[in-house]
């Protein structure tokens, strides 16, 4: 009986952890709607290139792209920690893939000219998770900044 016991309960458990488990594309979305929102200040140009990110990345149509973003909106809500996302992304990519992660995470905070330090330590964060290098992160955030023509601001640049 108690080996029963424990078939059963071991079951529930198992289909509870497959239903908190966040699919990659929801994972990947709901990051980068936390940077959206860490620096308390959730303004239209991170909003705008965090559904250009998305289209891009997943070839969404504009629809598509507003329903993972409602849907990575809910699960950030829920969130406690990045490691539900991180996992589920270090799972997924290759170190390439889980670069542009970084990359992608650069593009969404940088985007508005000002890097605060919760932006700045999300991204670090992530990165360690990921196990993207302190080298590739800096460099990637030195590329994104030329991307945006932010290369010239008085930034304060990270040293490796």
């Amino acid at each position: 009986m108690f080996d029963r016991l424990s078939e059963i309960f071991g079951a529930v458990f198992v289909a509870e952890t497959a239903d908190k488990k966040t699919d990659f594309k929801t994972a990947l979305a709901a990051l980068l709607v936390h940077a959206c929102r860490i620096d308390g200040e959730r303004q239209n140009t991170e909003n705008l290139q965090l559904r250009q990110l998305l289209q891009k990345r997943f070839q969404l149509s504009d629809f598509e792209t507003e329903w993972l973003v409602a849907e990575a909106e809910k699960h950030e809500d829920d969130a406690v920690d990045l490691y539900r996302y991180t996992s589920t992304i270090a799972e997924e990519l290759d170190q390439s893939g889980r670069s542009d992660v970084v990359r992608m995470l650069w593009e969404i905070v940088l985007v508005d000219g000002n890097l605060d330090d919760y932006e700045s330590n999300l991204v670090w964060r992530v990165a360690e998770l990921l196990g993207v290098s302190t080298r590739d992160r800096v460099n990637l955030r030195q590329q994104v900044e030329v991307k945006l023509g932010l290369s010239d601001s008085n930034s304060e640049k990270e040293e490796l």
